[in-house]
């Protein structure tokens, strides 16, 4: 299907080799979208809560979310590559197209060529992902996360309903104007049992203050009752401050996850370890930053060794892609294991390198191994002939 007599040999190599690049990319393209919308989809809804409770505009949202797309992106490559082989593959030796070129004198690591380049170009988009692109990104999202969640302007009271704010502190508030004003407000502070105080007014807003957001309140009273004898106390007022300090973070008190920073920050803290609750958490997720990518090509491998080893049976390849996927599987569980039990074992951060790349090196051992060229003819036993 793809040699033709009249052209030359090595011509008609490069084009069948570029036609399983081209299968192999699509394919590729085609699922990593297919999983990135399902995992972004899944992961955005838990940040509809910033609109509701936050009052963040749907650009925010969604640029929020997006910001979360290279770590997905670095989680789904290697999968969807993987996928993209064992599908692609399949098809063609169901196709037989597979089945013509190895008859034409194809070997196996001939025909593993293509994906092997694919798997290698994704290997260092996964790299791109991992080093630079997933810190910067993940940075960014905190740091908008942290306003959102802290910033004055983001407390958002609901109408009629009695909000708890922080520990004792409620407020109610009837309404609220276009402009943002609130409107019949009361607010009950039981931070102190003994001498519970509730205040009331007309209307009133929220602001900035030195140590948080305050509520400033206009035409109103201030009633406290005295623990001691029970006396109620009361104090009318044209304009009161409320201070709700404590309701959002200090600035300049987050530290920075192990996802927001670059390498050299993972491997070189400027905190010490005793500052630093997961510094060897900080160190796994360095190793892993450098092993993980190269997941691309221990999965196109492994599936290729399964699918390309050996005899190819057109009737279907089911009893070995299962297993291949089986053994993904496994890479992927034991990764994820190395990097856990590293922050207890440092010494445990290089065997994330050996997961990886023994499945590579095997892969590519049992592609180079042909066991046809071994295969001898049978040695016929010599026929007795009858002596006279």
């Amino acid at each position: 299907m793809f040699l033709s007599p009249n052209r030359d040999y090595s011509a008609a190599v490069n084009r069948a080799e570029r036609y399983i690049f081209r299968q192999l990319f699509w394919w590729t393209v085609f699922i990593a979208i297919s999983l990135t919308c399902v995992v972004w989809l899944t992961q955005s809804l838990r940040f509809v809560e910033m609109i509701v409770n936050r009052g963040a505009s749907a650009p925010i949202f969604l640029y929020l979310t997006l910001l979360l797309l290279p770590t997905f992106l670095s989680l789904i490559l290697p999968i969807a590559t993987f996928t993209a082989v064992l599908f692609g593959y399949n098809k063609m030796i169901l196709d037989s197209e597979l089945v013509v070129l190895r008859a034409s004198g194809w070997s196996q690591f001939a025909l593993a060529r293509p994906a092997i380049i694919l798997a290698a170009i994704l290997t260092l988009v996964g790299y791109f992902l991992t080093v630079f692109l997933i810190p910067a990104s993940y940075r960014e999202f905190k740091e908008l996360q942290f306003h959102l969640r802290n910033s004055y302007s983001t407390v958002i009271l609901q109408e009629g309903v009695f909000n708890p704010v922080m520990t004792g502190i409620t407020v109610y508030i009837r309404d609220r104007s276009p402009s943002g004003e609130l409107l019949g407000i009361i607010i009950h502070d039981n931070r102190k049992p003994s001498k519970p105080v509730t205040m009331m007014a007309e209307r009133g807003a929220i602001v900035a203050g030195e140590k948080g957001p305050r509520v400033v309140m206009a035409n109103g009273n201030r009633q406290e009752i005295q623990g001691d004898h029970g006396r109620l106390t009361l104090l009318y007022f044209d304009n009161y401050t409320f201070e709700l300090s404590g309701l959002v973070d200090p600035p300049n008190t987050r530290v920075r996850d192990s996802r927001e920073r670059y390498l050299h920050e993972l491997f070189f803290a400027k905190e010490r370890s005793d500052e630093v609750w997961d510094f060897q958490k900080l160190r796994m997720e360095g190793h892993h930053r450098l092993a993980s990518p190269l997941l691309g090509l221990a999965f196109v491998l492994t599936g290729l060794a399964f699918l390309l080893a050996g005899d190819l049976n057109r009737r279907g390849q089911i009893k070995r892609v299962v297993p291949a996927i089986a053994v993904v599987v496994a890479i992927e569980a034991a990764m994820l294991a190395a990097k856990s039990y590293g922050e207890k074992f440092p010494e445990l951060g290089t065997l994330m390198y050996v997961i990886a790349l023994l499945p590579f090196l095997s892969g590519c051992y049992a592609l180079i191994r042909d066991p046809r060229k071994r295969r001898r003819p049978a040695r016929l036993a010599p026929s007795s002939t009858p002596t006279t």
